[in-house]
This record gives structure tokens, sequence and C-alpha cells, in this order.
């Protein structure tokens, strides 16, 4: 077991998250738990506020250990809807915002989800109506939390009224249910990406989830007070477990925030006095790259967690000096062991930060095997396996998946690749599934990618594998040029034929304007592979 140093306030102690909802209202009351636009949750209404949805839901027959999904961008009435649903003894089914309709449909028939919390109108879109059809003879009822324009609809009920009718139901009948649940009692029910087959639904505990983000807030010296604009999505776990969870464990305050936009993110860090933001490395290349950066007032960031396979060196020391944080990590986690598994102390070193995802949190373990399950040395190259309490306990209706991912040992297989250093700290080459062969050697292309960002032109690089009828497979380099730059193509594999060896060297390169990057602002491999066109 490895003991990261602490940082300020001990997190609150919980068993389950509706005991650490009560928990919250009574520690942290005067602290604003939720601010969005001109509405203000203080913590010490914030269980009153839970328990009003926990009654709505009991009044329309939801019973212990119903799914119940949730299908909205970041707003204040997605926590209030999760954690009033988890206070019903309900599971949470997170469904991505960018899924089409089909597609959503999948996740809430196969989860059994027969009650719905969705957003009205969002991004043009008419969110009840898309989904009205084809859960027609599924749905038994749809709750919008936010307004819509269109036809009414059978089956759905605005949020006041659904509100209202709780009434009808004891606040002591919504206590005695949360009540009933355990550390060991399911809180999520979370769908992986799906970006090697169907989506597959990762099983999560309340305890599993407490104990691990109870580590993250104090290795990141969360406090009371703290204001943490949440900009990673409510249905990934960054945004859910890392981000309001984790408000709630410190008595930090949640700004939603559901789609990023650099302009308005920046001001929103001035005008709301933001402390805390976490993402991924894009999101802060795209803060130090705004020309109104110099113009806005950030001295009140303190926190920042990122996470990557490849985070330049540089950006961690830009993170610091440009930015202004005080506190800048990295960390690695899936979806598979609740988000979070390993993390830097943030007193590590700008290179240690930038080029590892630190130790394995206390209690679990981080190993590194061959394909035949055994454990590599130091610095060897191998699967990512982890082991311990955050571990999910399984994979949904499907034992085959669970024992595929799972094994004997009980190591969750990640099928990321990655090796431990002497001191125990992970670095990640990759994903398995992302690993080309060139003439025989196995590339991994964030190990590509890393090397091409040390290039002093080069502000963003993405490497997939694309097909070559001499070697079979090549990399192909996607790169995002720093402002002014007049780097081309052939100075670049020129470049780098000096900075690393010849198989690694991309073949083909593709300068454009920006990567394409999925709903948790990660860059999208896929849409790279599926838009490549031979040069």
């Amino acid at each position: 077991m490895t003991i990261i140093k602490k940082h300020h306030d001990t997190p609150l102690k919980a068993h389950t998250i509706p005991e650490l909802v009560f928990e919250a209202s009574r520690q942290f009351a005067g602290i604003p738990a939720i601010e969005e636009g001109l509405e203000v949750i203080d913590y010490a209404d914030l269980s009153d506020r839970v328990l009003d949805v926990a009654r709505g839901l009991i009044q329309l027959g939801v019973q212990p250990g119903d799914p119940v999904a949730v299908w909205a961008p970041n707003c204040a009435r997605w926590i209030l809807a999760a954690l009033g649903l988890q206070m019903a003894g309900a599971v949470l089914v997170p469904i991505n915002t960018r899924m089409k309709a089909s597609e959503a449909r999948d996740i809430i028939t196969r989860s059994g989800s027969r009650m719905l919390f969705s957003t009205g109108d969002f991004l043009g879109s008419d969110y009840p109506a898309l989904i009205a059809e084809s859960c027609a003879d599924w749905l038994d009822m749809t709750v919008v939390m936010s307004d819509r324009q269109g036809e009414p609809l059978a089956n759905n009920l605005e949020w006041d009224a659904f509100i209202e009718q709780g009434k009808a139901i004891s606040e002591s009948t919504a206590r005695a249910r949360a009540s009933q649940l355990s550390a060991e009692s399911l809180s999520d029910l979370m769908f992986t990406s799906g970006t090697t087959g169907k989506p597959k639904g990762v099983m999560g505990a309340h305890g599993a989830a407490l104990a691990a983000f109870a580590e993250f807030v104090q290795v990141l010296g969360l406090r009371p007070g703290d204001r943490y604009l949440i900009i990673n999505p409510f249905f990934h776990a960054f945004g859910y477990k890392a981000g309001w969870l984790s408000c709630l464990l410190s008595g930090s305050t949640v700004l939603p925030h559901p789609v990023f936009d650099a302009d308005e993110v920046l001001q929103r860090i001035e005008k709301d006095n933001v402390t805390v933001l976490p993402g991924p490395p894009t999101l802060y290349l795209s803060l130090l790259a705004h020309p109104e950066l110099n113009d806005k007032d950030l001295s009140s960031l303190r926190v920042a967690v990122t996470g990557s396979s490849s985070v330049p060196p540089v950006l961690i020391e830009r993170m610091r000096n440009e930015l202004g944080f005080d506190v800048v990590t990295t960390a690695y986690g899936l979806t598979e062991c609740g988000g979070f598994a390993t993390i830097c102390d943030p007193d590590d070193s700008a290179e240690t930060i930038a080029t590892t995802s630190g130790k394995a949190i206390p209690g679990t373990e981080v190993a590194i095997l061959d394909p035949d399950g055994k454990p590599l040395a130091a610095n060897e190259n191998g699967e990512i396996c982890l082991r311990g309490f955050h571990v999910m306990q399984g994979y949904f209706q499907n034992p085959e998946a669970t024992a595929e991912a799972i094994d004997e040992e009980r190591w969750l297989h990640t099928g990321d690749i990655g090796s431990l250093d002497d001191n125990g700290y992970l670095r990640i080459t990759g994903r398995l599934k992302d690993m080309f062969i060139v003439g025989g050697f196995n590339c991994y292309p964030a190990e590509i990618e890393a090397a091409l960002v040390e290039h002093p032109e080069v502000a963003q690089a993405a490497v997939i594998g694309v097909p070559d009828e001499r070697m079979g497979e090549v990399g192909c380099a996607f790169i995002v040029k720093r402002h002014g730059s007049s780097l081309d193509e052939k100075e670049l594999i020129k470049w780098s034929r000096e900075q690393m060896a010849n198989y690694k060297v991309p073949r083909q390169v593709r300068m454009v304007s920006m990567l394409p990057v999925n709903a948790s602002n990660k860059v999208d491999k896929l849409a790279l592979k599926r838009d490549f066109e031979p040069a």
C-alpha cells in the first residue's frame, strides 16, 4: 500500500452517498453547495432538496435497486436527480448527451430503467421527443428537468410538478429508504464508451466511490468554500465522482458548466472566483492559447487535475506560471475502477507529473502483466492491471465479459499499456487497441505523441496507425501548430527522425486547425480513423 502525502482538510466520512448528503448538510451549512445562474442551493438546504426528489420517485413507484437514467448536460438538477434517486435506494444510470436516440434507448432498455430524468431543449434538440416513440412501450415516466417548446408528450412530467406530487410521501419514508443502503449497495451503473464494442454497464458501489474520492480530496487539498467549475460531463466519472461527489466530501461549491467554450470559461473563472478547474490537457491548452488570456484575472485559481498518456512537462510549468495554479497534478483511472486508481503528489516535479500518472491510491495495487498474466520488471511495458476495493462489482448482466476483465487473482485487466518505474510511478504508453505494428515493432501512439509535442512549434499531436502497402501499418500524426508557426510536414518528419527510433517516426503528417474531441474533451481517435484519407 502506498501512502501519499495529505494536504489540508479531512474529507467527510460516510458509508453511502445519501449518508454523505445528510452529513454535508450538517457540517457545511452556510456554504453554497451548488450555484447555477441566479440559483444558489446552500449545503444547509441540500438534504431537503434531495429528499424532495426521493419522495417524488417513491410516489412514482421506484423501488430499492431500480435503475433510473439521467440524460442531460451538467446542471444543478442533474445532481439533485442523481442524489435523489440514490436517496430512494435506486441506481444511477447516466447517459452520454452526445448519444443519438437509438443509443440512448439501448442504454435505457438494457439497464432496465423505467424512469428517466431528461433535459428539455439542449443544443437544438428536444431530448424527450427524440425517444418518445421508441421508448413509449418502455419508459413509465420521463421527468423533464428544463424548458422545452415541443408538443406535450405522454408520460412526461415537468420538474416542479414532479416535486409537488412527491409531497404525498412523507420525509420519514424517504429517510427510511436511504437508511436501508450499505457500503456494498449499488450506487451507479455507468456504461463504457463503447470504443471496443457495445457499451457495457459497470456496477459501482457507494462505499468504494466514497473511499476512493476521499483520497482524491485529500491529495488535492480541496476544502470548504472551494469553488469548483465542473466542465467534465456528469455522465463521466471525472465530472460525477471526481467532480460533484468530491465537492460534497470537501464542502466545495459546485459550479456546473454544460459545454466547454474557452471564452466562457475564462469569463467564469474571473466572475465566479473559480479555485478548482480539472480537465484534460486540451482544456488547459485552449485557455493558454486564448488571445485574451493576459487580460483576465485568474488569481483565484488554485487546483488543477489532468490526466492523459501524453502531457508535455512544459504544460505543467505553464499551468503553474501562466494560469497561476498552486496545485497541479495528474491522475489515472477508468470506469471499471470507479474512475480513479493512481495520482501524483502535487509536490512532485513537473517532469514526474507530466510523464507519469503517480502511484496507486491506498488500499489498491497496480501491476504490469505480460500476456500470460506474469508480472514484468520495472520499466518494462505490459498491460496495466489493478486490484483493490475500487474495482467494479462486474459488468451488468454480462458474466462472460466480467470474467474476461477480472481474472482469478482479482486483477482488473484495463486494456491500457504502461510500465512502473523503480519508485512505483505509473507511465501510460497507450491502449492495447491503439497499438499498431510497423515492420514487426510495436508502436504506442501515446509514446510518439509525447515526443512530437516536444517540438517547440507543436501545440497538440494525435497519432493513429494507418494502412500501408509495404509495411502493413505506419503512423499518421495529426498536428495542431502553435500560433504563428510555419512548420510543415516534411520538416516535422525530418525532426522526428532525429528524435526517435525510425519505426516510430510518423510516415504521414496532417496539419489541422484542431483535433476532434469527445464529450469528455479527450481526443477522439475513432473520429480520426474514420475520417482518414490516404495521401
